[in-house]
This record gives structure tokens, C-alpha cells and sequence, in this order.
């Protein structure tokens, strides 16, 4: 009997036939993104002292589908970043129906590049109001649940990757990592040190 994650994959592989079907580029080479979610909440905050209301240039973002809210004509996602989380609005009447075949099969992990205008919701969050859509590449396995995130240690270690996009809190410590790392090396590169590499931990040597 298929499991539950088998069903799951099963049917993003239907959807990916679907959209091959539709002619649509299923993972692009390139995408030209105008801002990174954090700029654009920068944007916006900058934009909102000047003025009440919409942000009228529209600017292009891209990251990974997080959460995904459907409420009738109007449907709110959560996608993420190197630098952040932004929400996107999509409304009905704001796709064309090639984009409105696309975002019928969006799914949690998808990764999609967005333009359109900021604005503030009533709940104060900063929104993309999503007048284009392209999807950036197709995800075929389902994340993590998102409540608890990823906690097998076995997995969190052997899939770092999958580590990285289920806690939040684990990019910090490596992103920290690195630039400790990075200083190291400068300061010794700084004063004529050599770096070697040399086995560590193993007891026998490796490459």
C-alpha cells in the first residue's frame, strides 16, 4: 500500500506533467530579481514616510514557497530568502490565466520569482501584491511539517540542506560560522601563515 509520502510525490509529479503540458519552463537558468525580501521591507518602511498607501513601482523578489493561506479570491503565501521572509497577495483578478493555471499548482517547497507593487496589510504585514508570476523550480518533495520542523538528528546531520531550509535558527549559527571562519583565515593570511589541510579526528588519514 503507497504510503502518505508516496502519494505526496506522486502528485507533484502530475502536477509537473501538467504544467510541461502547458509549455511552461519548469526551472529556468536565470531570473533578474530586483530586491532581496529584506530590501523591500526596507523599501516599503522607506517609501511609507514619504507617502500613505500603495508603493507604485513594482519590484521583482524570488524565494521559496513557506506557507501557503487560501481564503477565496484572495490567497496569501509566505516565501523566504537568504535574507528573509516576505508575504505575497494574490488575487484573482490580478493573473492572467496562463499565471492563474500556474499558481493552481504551487506547492509548499516550490521556489517562484514574483513582481508587483508593496503595500501593508491591515494586520501591518509587508505584502507583495503579485501582478506576475514564474516558477523558479519545481519542488517534488514535500518539506519538514512546519510546526516542529526538522528534529531527527540523523537527518538534520546526513541533509544539512534540508536542515538549513526547516530551521531557521541553524542558517544563523552557520552563517555565523562562516564569518568567524573567514576572519580567521584573513588575520592568519594577514601575517604569512600557510593553511594545510591535515587529517582531523579520523584515525586514519583521508583527502
Amino acid at each position: 500500500m503507497p504510503s502518505k509520502q508516496d502519494n505526496i510525490n506522486e502528485q507533484r509529479r502530475e502536477k509537473l506533467a501538467r504544467l510541461r503540458t502547458q509549455g511552461i519552463e519548469l526551472y529556468p537558468h536565470r531570473y533578474d530579481r530586483t530586491h532581496t525580501t529584506q530590501e523591500a521591507v526596507k523599501l516599503l518602511e522607506s517609501r511609507e514616510k514619504e507617502s500613505k498607501g500603495f508603493a507604485q513601482e513594482p519590484i521583482s523578489i524570488a524565494g521559496r514557497i513557506m506557507a501557503i493561506r487560501k481564503m477565496g479570491k484572495a490567497s496569501f503565501f509566505d516565501i523566504r530568502d537568504g535574507s528573509g521572509k516576505m508575504q505575497l497577495l494574490f488575487q484573482a483578478a490580478g493573473l492572467d490565466e496562463g499565471r492563474q493555471e500556474l499558481f493552481n499548482e504551487l506547492d509548499i517547497g516550490d521556489i517562484i520569482g514574483v513582481k508587483g507593487g508593496l503595500l501593508r496589510t491591515r494586520t501591518g504585514e509587508p505584502t507583495v501584491a503579485v501582478a506576475d508570476l514564474t516558477l523558479l523550480a519545481k519542488s517534488l518533495q514535500p518539506l519538514p511539517e512546519k510546526w516542529h520542523g526538522l528534529s531527527d538528528v540523523d537527518t538534520r546531520y546526513r541533509q544539512r540542506y534540508i536542515d538549513l531550509i526547516a530551521n531557521a535558527e541553524i542558517k544563523e549559527i552557520f552563517r555565523i560560522r562562516s564569518k568567524a571562519i573567514s576572519a580567521m583565515r584573513q588575520f592568519l593570511d594577514g601575517r604569512g601563515f600557510l593553511e594545510v589541510e591535515t587529517p582531523v579526528f579520523t584515525p586514519s588519514a583521508g583527502g
